[in-house]
This record gives C-alpha cells, sequence and structure tokens, in this order.
C-alpha cells in the first residue's frame, strides 16, 4: 500500500481535522496521480459519516476514487496532535490515509482490517511517534507489515 518513503509524512503541522485532511489529499494527489479536490471531498463526506478516529490518537482516514486499480496508503506523523472528533475524544497524531479503487469493496475492507492491525502494535506506533525521518518511519512501517504477514 506504502508505495515508498515518498508516502510518509514525517512531521506535519496543520491547524486542524478539515486542514490535515486537506493537506493529505494534497500529498496523495501528487503521489498516487489522483485528483485532490474530488479526494478531499471523499475524505469530507466519509468523515460526516462518523470520525475515523479509532482511538489511541489515531485515525485512518478512507475513501475510494475511480482512477486507482489497487489501495494505496499514505502515513502522516503529526508534529502536534489535533482534535479529530476521535471516539475516545483523543487528539490524533498518527494518521494512515486509504485509498481504495471505487469497486474494491472485499480488498477495500481487507486494507482497512490490515491497518488497522498494524496500527494497534503499541510498540509500532511508540516507535513511529518516536521517528522524525520519513524514511525511518518507512522502514518501520514496512518492516512490521512484513512481520505481520510472516506470522
Amino acid at each position: 500500500m506504502l508505495t515508498g518513503p515518498e508516502a510518509v509524512l514525517a512531521s506535519v503541522k496543520t491547524s486542524g481535522k478539515k486542514a490535515l485532511l486537506a493537506e493529505l489529499a494534497s500529498r496523495a494527489a501528487s503521489v498516487f496521480g489522483l485528483e485532490e479536490r474530488r479526494l478531499f471531498d471523499r475524505l469530507i463526506e466519509r468523515e460526516a459519516l462518523g470520525s475515523t478516529g479509532i482511538g489511541g490518537g489515531i485515525a485512518i482516514p478512507h475513501g475510494r476514487m475511480g482512477s486507482l486499480t489497487t489501495p494505496r496508503g499514505l502515513f502522516a506523523r503529526l508534529a502536534q496532535p489535533v482534535a479529530f472528533d476521535a471516539i475516545d475524544d483523543r487528539p490524533v497524531d498518527i494518521v494512515f490515509l486509504l485509498v481504495a479503487p471505487e469497486g474494491a469493496g472485499a480488498d477495500h475492507l481487507k486494507a482497512l482490517a490490515r491497518v488497522s492491525r498494524l496500527l494497534r502494535d503499541r510498540g509500532l506506533v511508540d516507535k513511529l511517534r518516536a521517528t522524525e525521518n520519513a524514511e525511518a518511519l518507512y522502514a518501520l512501517l514496512v518492516e512490521s507489515v512484513q512481520t505481520q504477514s510472516a506470522a
């Protein structure tokens, strides 16, 4: 899902949830060749259904875009936590944006479950919070995905 270190943001500075989603849409549009405004609108529509803040300072905003053929991910570590209407009311500082193809029902859910499982690993999340370099963050995520896949 993560295509490389270019899909990792190491220290995002933002003023709130909407600004964060705009920043993520902008970066994902650039990295994955998506239409920025359309992606932003999809993320906002999804958040209107209920927050994707899953608790513990983590959010997994997600949406579907017709121009993709496989799910894509973008990871962001925030410089300062922001309010995200998470289920535990804690601000968010770890964000994994997931964008899936329009018709990818089961694949979208599998990818979402995989990201959720990955970010439930408290040890990994602690390491992600302590790391400020995009390449090192990417290496941590890839290593954890490989370890998870082998289990």
